[in-house]
């Protein structure tokens, strides 16, 4: 197509030679008896990221897209038809007993020196993006004391503080009520423990407990293993139902009282210089469609190969969104462990799908389908693109916090929030995300960027989207361009000189725990 064509020409995306189908790239789709570029006419009205065949399918004619095949054609349909979900059977899932494991590890791609943010050093060598008051909890029930007690020291303790950015409550449905000992019990417990410890907080965790449930406050305080429970208060704990908190006042001004303890520590720290490589990067789609993996996840990965390239951490995610694309990440883990590692998680996942009866391909939502994408294999082709091209150096079972350096899958379920929140426990402190439906998600503890797919939503939701990659598309930027921009934007919210929309508007969704375990 034209590099800038005109509004009315008719456009369409074809990814590689071998692909025999494209998507219409026009605002408002392109009606019936349209003549494309290459002189095809359209047999009916395709919507816009829709699929148009360029050759006469069969049925069982296989449908590829990024070169790769995407499901075969449900019936016979002539050059020019809209391939829609029902025209789409999707294939099995690949196998996991034969797939290539560090065949093609790519070669450490040249260093990227010279690149910093101003951010808060840790005691343990981290770096935050941001200087917040965390207050976690250890079960639901203190939920609604804490939330009091949170909007009085925003009120009355946070402007004496100068140099600190916020407190954040980290409430949960965890706690009571469930199978603690259980398998599976593991995910939520080192998710809330893990959470607590994230960089932008300091590495000082505030608890506020109950004190008779199952997760124990000392649980979140200690590195590993489960302490005995205590009675009374210990450092960094508040218990509600200690003795001397005669009502809901008193519970309140203990909480606010150890607030402020921790608002002193914190409001002694600055910004230093420090390297991109402390920077800890969490990508995800949210509302992804057809145009997501054309323009807005490959500007994610390049702008993650800089980041690699720099020496810091990013970290991909979504299993359900990379299981039909496997195939195309094993052979670039850098190692047989990372490879298996890989290969364990996606098995993980797909019996604890087949335990609730269900299967990947309910991923694909009603927006995810009016977007584009005919099922999960097409969404997942496109949402791997996020990780860009470097080797896999790690991988994480869900809420562990990342160690390594370079790109790390940690592994999360698909949604928006319990993604979120899981890269947020494994040490994430800036947040990519990219979508093509459009959603105004936040989280209070990262700043989180989100990247649009098509340059209309952008000029619909100017104030939410942060960059457009949409350009892409049109032909007004390129992939490398807009991922050197999306690269230096990261080190400007790092370092706080400017904020993402979300941070600007205070949107923050609630944090959402995965939790495969039983709730007796």
């Amino acid at each position: 197509m034209p590099d800038q064509p005109g509004p009315d020409t008719p456009r369409v995306i074809r990814i590689r030679p071998e692909d025999n189908v494209a998507i219409v790239l026009n605002d408002g789709g392109l009606p019936a008896g349209t003549e494309l570029p290459d002189g095809l006419r359209l047999a009916e009205a395709v919507p816009q990221g829709h699929k148009v065949n360029l050759i006469p399918f069969e049925e069982g004619t296989p449908i590829r897209r990024y070169g790769q095949m995407i499901g075969t054609a449900a019936r016979a349909v002539p050059a020019g038809s809209w391939i829609e979900e029902s025209l789409v059977r999707m294939p099995a899932a690949p196998s996991l007993g034969s797939l290539p494991l560090a065949t093609a590890v790519p070669p450490p791609p040249p260093p990227l020196p010279g690149h910093t943010f101003e951010g808060y050093r840790n005691a343990d060598g981290t770096a935050g993006t941001r200087n917040l008051l965390a207050i976690s909890t250890s079960v639901q029930c203190v939920a609604g004391v804490v939330d009091v007690a949170v909007k009085r020291v925003r009120e009355t303790l946070l402007p004496r503080y100068p140099n600190v950015d916020g407190v954040v409550a980290l409430t949960h449905t965890y706690g009571c009520g469930v199978a603690i000992n259980a398998p599976g019990a593991e995910v939520p417990v080192r998710t809330i423990r893990n959470l607590a410890r994230n960089p932008n907080f300091g590495g000082a965790p505030l608890v506020v407990g109950l004190g008779c449930e199952k997760l124990a406050p000392e649980w979140l305080l200690a590195e590993q293993g489960r302490p005995a429970a205590g009675a009374g208060d210990a450092p960094g704990i508040v218990r509600l139902q200690d003795p001397s908190r005669q009502g809901f006042g008193p519970m309140v001004d203990a909480i606010v009282a150890a607030a402020g303890k921790r608002l002193e520590v914190l409001d002694r720290r600055r910004r230093v210089t420090c390297p991109a490589a402390d920077l800890v990067v969490g990508v995800q789609c949210g509302g992804s469609d057809a145009f997501s993996g054309v323009t807005a996840n490959p500007v994610v990965g390049f702008a993650s190969d800089l980041l690699v390239r720099a020496g810091a951490t990013v970290m991909f995610s979504e299993v359900t969104e990379v299981r039909d694309a496997i195939g195309m990440l094993t052979p670039r883990a850098a190692s047989l462990d990372v490879a298996r590692a890989l290969v364990r998680e996606m098995a993980w996942y797909d019996s604890y799908l087949e335990r609730g009866e269900a299967d990947r391909s309910a991923n694909t939502t009603p927006g995810n389908k009016r977007g584009g994408l005919a099922n999960i294999v097409e969404k997942a082709l496109g949402s791997v693109v996020k990780s860009g091209t470097s080797a896999i150096s790690g991988v994480l079972a869900p809420g562990e916090r990342v160690r390594e350096k370079g790109l790390i899958f940690a592994a999360t379920p698909a949604s928006d929030f319990i993604c979120g929140t899981l890269q947020l426990a494994s040490g994430m402190t800036l947040h990519v995300l990219t979508t093509g439906r459009g959603t105004p998600y936040g989280l209070a503890a990262v700043p989180v960027l989100k990247i649009s797919s098509r340059s209309e939503l952008s000029r619909r939701w100017p104030d939410l989207i942060d960059l457009d990659a949409g350009r892409v598309a049109t032909g007004e930027a390129s992939i490398e361009q807009l991922g050197w921009e999306l690269f230096l934007l990261m080190l400007d919210i790092a370092s706080g000189r400017r904020q993402s929309w979300a941070e600007h508007w205070g949107l923050a969704n609630e944090l959402s725990l995965f939790n495969p375990g039983p709730v007796t």
